[in-house]
């Protein structure tokens, strides 16, 4: 393999990509945001196009950052946010609707209707609207349209503009519902639950393995690594034996502990999900960095995310002041797509300050949440929050136990990058965050936000 590639990692709310060299450090990076739709409330969606441009971008940015031209690259990686649904017509590549992103709960009343158990045990995964099968069943009803087409997550849609392939890896299709674990292939019985021909699926590939070669910037490239962002993340942390886990988090968190080849049904509350080799459980929670966004767009509590930590840090506590954000539904352990945000414990002294602080504790309690049913003696975690040094060191006293925090922030993209050069990432650099208070001190702060999910549940 050669000495250097391009890890591109697709997310939410934009593209970042890194120039890596074999020894995974990192020689340039760019960044392109990504527009938000939303076109009715609980409805999410991104432009194909845009997508596509955005790693265009992105690419171009971090190339320059490194002093380099695309011809000096040896392979692309790519790693991207994984429910996102597309469709686009083969003869012409063009989309036939935006994509439907991860966050869509347009289908919340299909999900009701989904045999639960079929979908746990063939899946590891939930009857919810996070997942592609009902986003690809919705798609092919508003368009009425089956035949020419092709469907794909974002791995996909890349992988397609990039060489005219369409491929898909494991880590992706089991986010599909579409994807039997045991089988490691298509299911036909689901694809018959969600009137899917298999003619519109991707081919299924290895996560580190060429698919094809692809044109970027004028240069011609394969494309040798491709891997959901939260798998990508595991792998890139390290994480490739059973009970080693992780925790990213961005716009919203997830938390993957390494299962080995246990392809059984998930605790409950967890989700099993197809890993770079085997399998890993997963805590899945929705909206994390995505509530310090709302706070800041939504509101205009802050004028930029990074406040964040200095406004938490300037009250002792929230003033009782508890922030469900519920945004997008409750994912795990909860799994309610009608679940709406909340704020309770308002009073004539509540400043922004204390919304703020709780909207961080928000995401370190979520986090607990998943580990109640997800028992570990560190967490590893990575991603654009963990700069936040008040929101490390809460999960760490709410969690009673140490938080290592990456040096690299951009461990997904770290990640595709070891799969695009066929090495395996060992721990890196970490940065350790040990309790401050004690469990007698910790516990009524949990029960406190354990009560204002009862009454979002209500």
């Amino acid at each position: 393999m050669a000495e250097l590639v391009l890890a591109v990692d697709q997310g939410t709310t934009g593209t970042t990509c890194l120039v890596v060299d074999p020894g995974l450090e990192v020689h340039g990076r760019g960044y392109a945001e990504l527009t938000q739709h939303y076109p009715r409330p609980g409805w999410v969606e991104h432009d194909p196009g845009e997508i596509w441009t955005s790693v265009e971008h992105a690419a171009g940015t971090a190339l320059a950052d490194a002093g380099l031209a695309p011809g000096d690259l040896g392979a692309i990686g790519i790693t991207n946010q994984r429910e996102t649904t597309l469709l686009w017509e083969r003869a012409s590549g063009r989309p036939v609707h935006r994509a439907i992103v991860w966050q869509d709960r347009r289908t919340a009343a299909r999900c009701r209707e989904l045999p639960t158990e079929l979908i746990r045990e063939r899946t590891g995964l939930v009857p919810d609207p996070y997942f592609s099968g009902t986003k690809l069943e919705w798609l092919l009803d508003e368009t009425g349209r089956r035949d020419g087409l092709a469907f794909g997550t974002v791995d996909s849609w890349l992988v397609w503009k990039l060489t005219g392939e369409h491929v898909t890896d494991a880590t992706n299709a089991s986010r599909t519902l579409l994807y039997s674990l045991a089988a490691r292939d298509w299911d036909d019985e689901l694809l018959a639950l969600f009137r899917v021909d298999r003619g519109l699926l991707p081919e299924l590939r290895g996560s580190s393995e060429v698919v094809g070669e692809g044109r970027l910037l004028g240069a011609t490239l394969p494309v040798a690594g491709i891997a959901g962002d939260q798998q990508a993340a595991l792998f890139g942390h390290g994480c490739v034996r059973p009970g080693q886990a992780k925790a990213t988090y961005g716009t919203g968190s997830f938390v993957l502990a390494h299962a080995g080849e246990d392809v059984s049904p998930p605790p409950h509350g967890l989700l099993r999900t197809a890993a770079v080799e085997g399998t890993a459980l997963e805590g899945a929670i929705f909206v994390a960095g995505a509530a310090l966004q709302w706070l800041r767009d939504g509101l205009g509590v802050l004028g930029e995310v990074s406040e964040s930590a200095g406004l938490a840090e300037s009250v002792d506590d929230t003033g009782g002041v508890h922030f469900v954000p519920a945004l997008a539904g409750l994912g795990s352990p909860h799994w309610a797509p009608e679940a709406r945000g909340l704020v309770c414990g308002l009073t004539g002294g509540t400043r922004r300050a204390h919304l703020v602080r709780a909207a961080l504790e928000a995401i370190a309690f979520q986090v607990r949440d998943v580990l109640e049913t997800m028992p570990l003696e560190v967490l590893r975690v990575d991603g654009g929050a963990t700069r936040n040094r008040f929101l490390m060191q809460f999960q760490a006293d709410v969690l009673q136990r140490p938080v290592e925090v990456a040096f690299e922030r951009e461990m997904t993209a770290l990640g595709a990058a070891a799969l695009a050069l066929g090495v395996e990432p060992e721990a890196r650099g970490y940065e350790r965050y040990e309790p401050r208070i004690s469990a007698e001190e910790a516990e009524p702060l949990y029960a406190g936000w354990r009560e204002a999910v009862r009454r979002t549940l209500l």
